[in-house]
């Protein structure tokens, strides 16, 4: 951000997402059709009211009073395990890359849309985000100069207001994730060279930045947030999409439980070096022959090129498809395979601001829907976490958009038990129950 609260444009990051946007698109299928918003099945459930705040006896200030706990987080879902045969519910995942507030006021108005359509998101939050200009020196990024960031730093306003977003954001259910510091990009100076130790080093700074954001801005007067982050932060996006080998296997160190760095399809999950793999997922682009990354960074590369700002004329007709491609991919899976959607954006208003438009009618049409489960990252792998191991796998080997043959109830009926042995003839087990036989060797 600069010093008027707004984040800067930096090519380096702009060429870089951008590259990846292009590689995504060469010889790929995908869907063609140009349709209209759909009316949603049922209405937009009412909006919660804010939660109460926590008892001033229950809060427990941590460090420099930056972060507290306050408790259990409010509106977390209790998740089962599926019962036989049981249809699996349609998760979509929206979540925003280097949360902040700034003029353009996006990250509250998302948490408003959050709560008109019973929606929780995950916020990942870049730590400079929370450091202001003026003690950039505490940031000593891995293979860069002392106080360097591709985004700037804060301003102290926008520490304040960004800082307010996290509390309520967190309060209403939804998760605070990080997206680092730096957000340095490209083969020569990007994250994808960093190792290890290095991912450590900027996830404790991050963590830092965070946990000392009063003492470092002088905003001492102001509430806490309302979190522990050594506990709250369990998941993460690299910039870029690069470096997720080295971060995983330090995110896996450190009690990460799950990464969103990769490109999938849309099949159901699975776990890499423990943490679950929760990546954005190729979806189609109405009109055109190919699929690109569920993202509003990687739709503006395919339309407008590495200009954040294209034609005029196109920003409605752009912003239709990108909610298009993503509404057609949610159907290929609250029809198909049921595995979650995942989606990935930015608080910017590329092109007029139609992506904002797009997510938001995105919501609206499909968070309403039965079976949907609009949900945080972290509340979707404490449901995969309480699952049968072995039905997800199952799951897993259906194909994008693949129904069970059947129907769920047969896919996922229960398994007949394997016949039981013979009754041996003698010995000291004979003619006892095969469980007893068992137990006895």
């Amino acid at each position: 951000m600069n010093a008027t609260g707004r984040r800067t444009t930096v090519p380096r990051r702009t060429l870089a997402v951008g590259a990846l946007a292009v590689a995504l698109t060469t010889g790929l299928a995908g869907c063609s059709g140009q349709g209209g918003t759909r009316s949603p099945e049922k209405g937009a459930p009412a909006a919660k009211k804010p939660p109460a705040a926590a008892p001033q006896s229950a809060v427990r200030l941590i460090g420099d009073g930056s972060t507290a706990f306050t408790g259990l987080q409010p509106r977390q879902p209790t998740w089962q395990r599926m019962k036989a045969g049981e249809k699996p519910p349609q998760f979509v995942v929206f979540s925003w890359d280097g949360a902040g507030e700034d003029s353009q006021k996006l990250f509250s108005h998302f948490r408003k849309v959050g709560q008109k359509y019973d929606a929780t998101m995950t916020y990942f939050l870049s730590g400079v985000y929370l450091l202001p200009e003026d003690k950039r020196s505490l940031y000593d990024p891995p293979q860069h100069a002392v106080g360097s960031s591709d985004i700037g730093f804060n301003d102290v306003e926008g520490i304040r207001s960004t800082v307010r977003e996290l509390r309520g954001a967190w309060q209403e259910g939804n998760e605070i994730g990080t997206h680092f510091n730096g957000h340095f990009c490209g083969k020569e100076a990007g994250v994808g060279n960093w190792t290890v130790e290095d991912w450590k080093s900027e996830i404790n700074q991050a963590k830092s930045f965070v946990k000392n954001w009063k003492t470092n801005s002088g905003l001492t007067a102001e509430q806490p947030l309302p979190f522990d982050y050594d506990k709250e932060l369990v998941g993460a996006r690299t910039p870029c999409l690069e470096g997720q080998k080295n971060f995983v296997e330090a995110a896996a160190q450190m009690g990460f439980r799950y990464d969103t760095s990769g490109v999938n399809d849309q099949i159901w999950p699975k776990k890499n070096k423990g943490l679950w793999d929760l990546s954005m997922q190729l979806v189609p682009v109405p009109g055109r022959a190919f699929q690109t990354l569920s993202m509003d960074y990687n739709f503006l590369v395919n339309q407008s090129g590495t200009t954040t700002q294209g034609d005029p004329s196109q920003h409605v007709y752009w912003g239709n498809q990108m909610r298009d491609g993503l509404v057609q991919a949610f159907d290929r899976s609250y029809d198909g395979n049921r595995a979650p959607l995942i989606i990935g954006n930015h608080f910017e208003s590329w092109n007029g601001g139609t992506y904002m438009r797009a997510v938001e009618e995105t919501i609206a049409t499909v968070c309403v829907k039965k079976d949907v489960k609009c949900v945080s990252f972290r509340q979707l792998a404490d449901w995969l976490d309480a699952q049968d191991p072995a039905v997800l796998a199952k799951m897993r080997t259906l194909k994008v958009g693949e129904a069970p043959q059947g129907g769920w109830t047969t896919f996922l009926a229960p398994q007949p038990a394997a016949p039981a042995a013979a009754p041996a003839t003698g010995g000291s087990g004979a003619g006892l129950p095969a469980a007893k036989r068992d137990e006895e060797g």
